[in-house]
């Protein structure tokens, strides 16, 4: 059984020969799924030159069908003739398609697949027109993206209409489920089982380690961070944060300047940096190294999958109430939960975790329960067992898989 994915995470070849990826989390999620495969197919964009050190695909069973490089749709769609040949001759390789949506090549792969009379699933991740407030646009550009905003969920919703579909959380899952036809609700997770760290407590040292992990754009609500720490060491807390992620694009690029500005004149220029993009076999470890997590985000993600990574590095979380986070998040249980993406309730969430030890404890210990319960082998058995009922299909079955594959 061959499985053909489709996606934009960009890869490259690397000089050793290997696949790569920059962020780490697809490249995870894709070595969770070759197990049940005799080979994965990947129709995504591929650079010519490295971009950074990467994320190795570890499964021997996987090969590239290329894309043209793009890095969003104003890219791809001018290269929409020669990326629908590629599309065509990739989906007639392969047996089972899988979208991981939204994305610009979606669509056309998913309807070459209905067409070719093969099996598809979809990943539904994120929720483009939850977006839409928050994207920096103006003008022209703006009703262009909403245009495209408007096609693309015509798109994700026609996919989830047709084929098996797959929600992170909830919320994208309720959005997306018909009377006739319910989407499956997942959570999308980079978690290795061996990964889950084992401290029962954090915030004992002199200085409180604050983490955020996420791309640098106007969509994660980050701006308010300077604030944070501003009101934290009001407060009397000896706090730092560092921001790991990369900036995304020019908005991303100007976000990061504007955060960097805000710290300036707040005067902790030296308590907040930046630490561009790290890998996720090495940023795994690196969560075990701070206090408290937080992740202002705004809407418009299914969950964000570092709520699990820091969860499972021991890290007490606090993130804002929206889109699918309360279904993972529990307020006071694994994680605090605010409101609003605001300045003052994020550093009284904080405030509380630093001062309030019993709470702290509680939220590390549910945070390991959690994070157990989401690691990518778990997850990959829950969907492929769904995916082999829906589609009558036998998939190889991993060695001590904990659900049968029939």
């Amino acid at each position: 059984m061959k499985l053909g994915i489709v996606y934009h995470m960009p890869f490259w070849r690397a000089a050793d020969g290997s696949l790569r990826e920059l962020e780490g989390s697809f490249a995870r999620y894709v070595d969770s799924l070759a197990p049940y495969f005799d080979e994965i197919v990947l129709c995504v964009p591929v650079k010519k030159q490295a971009s950074g050190e990467g994320t190795a695909i570890r499964a021997a069973n996987v090969r590239l069908a290329p894309l043209p490089d793009f890095a969003g749709p104003l890219q791809f769609y001018p290269q929409l003739s020669s990326a629908m040949v590629r599309i065509a001759r990739f989906v007639h390789e392969i047996d089972l398609l899988h979208c991981r949506v939204p994305t610009p090549a979606g669509i056309f792969a998913f309807a070459t697949a209905q067409a070719a009379r093969r099996p598809a699933f979809v990943l539904i991740v994120g929720d483009l027109q939850a977006l839409l407030p928050t994207m920096p646009y103006r003008g022209v550009k703006r009703l262009l993206w909403r245009a495209y905003t408007a096609f693309e969920e015509w798109n994700v919703q026609w996919m989830a209409d047709h084929g098996l579909a797959f929600a992170n959380g909830a919320a994208l899952a309720g959005k997306h489920s018909r009377p006739n036809r319910a989407v499956v609700q997942t959570q999308t997770t980079t978690i290795d089982a061996h990964e889950i760290a084992s401290r029962e407590d954090t915030c004992g040292g002199p200085r409180i380690k604050l983490l955020t992990v996420s791309r640098i754009d106007p969509r994660k609500g980050l701006r308010v961070l300077p604030d944070v720490v501003r009101l934290l060491r009001g407060r009397g807390f000896e706090v730092e944060l560092d921001i790991v992620g990369p900036a995304v694009g020019a908005p991303g690029e100007a976000e990061q300047a504007a955060i960097e500005r805000d710290a300036v004149a707040a005067g902790i220029a030296d308590r907040v940096r930046f630490t561009g993009a790290v890998p996720l076999d090495r940023l795994m470890p690196l969560y075990r190294q701070y206090d408290v997590f937080v992740l202002p985000t705004l809407p418009g993600e299914g969950i964000p999958r570092v709520l699990l990574e820091a969860m499972a590095g021991g890290v007490p979380v606090v993130t804002t109430r929206v889109a699918g986070i309360p279904s993972l998040i529990a307020h006071e249980r694994n994680g605090l939960l605010v409101d609003e993406p605001a300045a003052a309730p994020v550093a009284d969430a904080i405030a509380r975790l630093i001062t309030d030890g019993p709470l702290r404890r509680r939220v590390i210990a549910s945070g390991y329960e959690t994070a157990r319960g989401f690691t990518l082998q778990a997850q990959a058995a829950r969907m492929m067992q769904d995916v082999s009922a829906r589609f009558g299909i036998a998939l190889r079955r991993p060695a001590a898989s904990p659900v049968a594959i029939s």
